[in-house]
């Protein structure tokens, strides 16, 4: 598998299906819901080691779903994301503008055999540890769900580190097209606007191909 481990040699392609791509990532799913309920008191929030675990919130979630599908995204639970109706898998955080309000972090959903992940930056910010746990959760999902061996997943997730650090700084601006960074499966990264939602901003989101069993 050829790894492109250089941004700056990273191949840009541009493909009718980003569109439809970003919408499924964004829009069927209503993926940035905001509520409005009071956030429990700092002492009752409990700090852990979970992907989904950058400013518990689990007093103002929506119920778990009682009939949740045994979806192969199912061991997310486990680093504190829950499934949605839609079938989406999503993490929750506390808007750190305003009090008592939160919204959706990471987000993946499976299409056909791609998985559509994506983490989302309100008005174009990422929020404290947004940053590196993003690349976590990335690579979570290309470590479970693609034929890669240890050593290309380094490539890529040193790639990653430096597109999300890109972004980061401003140096990546919002646009339709994708980035190349594995080459056989034609897995992309973009930065994009988001097309729909309750949140004006932007996410960076990876679209992957599911291994063949």
């Amino acid at each position: 598998m050829n790894i492109i481990v250089r941004f700056f040699g990273a191949i840009a392609l541009q493909i009718s299906a980003l569109a439809a791509m970003s919408t499924m990532a964004m829009s069927n799913d209503k993926p940035l819901p905001v509520y409005t309920q009071e956030t429990p008191a700092a002492s009752q929030q409990k700090t852990t080691q979970k992907i989904c675990s950058l400013d518990p919130i689990e007093d103002l979630l929506p119920p778990v779903q009682t009939k949740a599908s045994n979806s192969l995204l199912s061991y997310l639970a486990e680093q504190g994301f829950i499934q949605n109706q839609e079938g989406s898998w999503v993490c929750y955080a506390n808007d750190p503008k305003k009090q008592g309000r939160y919204f959706t972090l990471f987000k993946v959903k499976q299409v056909d055999d791609r998985l559509i992940a994506s983490s989302f930056l309100d008005d174009g910010s990422l929020i404290q540890g947004q940053e590196n746990r993003s690349v976590d959760f990335f690579m979570m999902l290309i470590k479970h769900h693609t034929n890669t061996s240890p050593e290309n997943r380094q490539g890529i997730r040193r790639y990653l580190e430096a597109f999300v650090s890109l972004v980061k700084e401003g140096k990546i601006k919002p646009t339709p097209r994708g980035f190349l960074f594995d080459q056989p499966n034609r897995a992309l990264v973009l930065y994009h606007t988001l097309s729909s939602g309750n949140l004006k901003g932007t996410g960076i989101t990876i679209n992957i191909s599911l291994a063949k069993s």
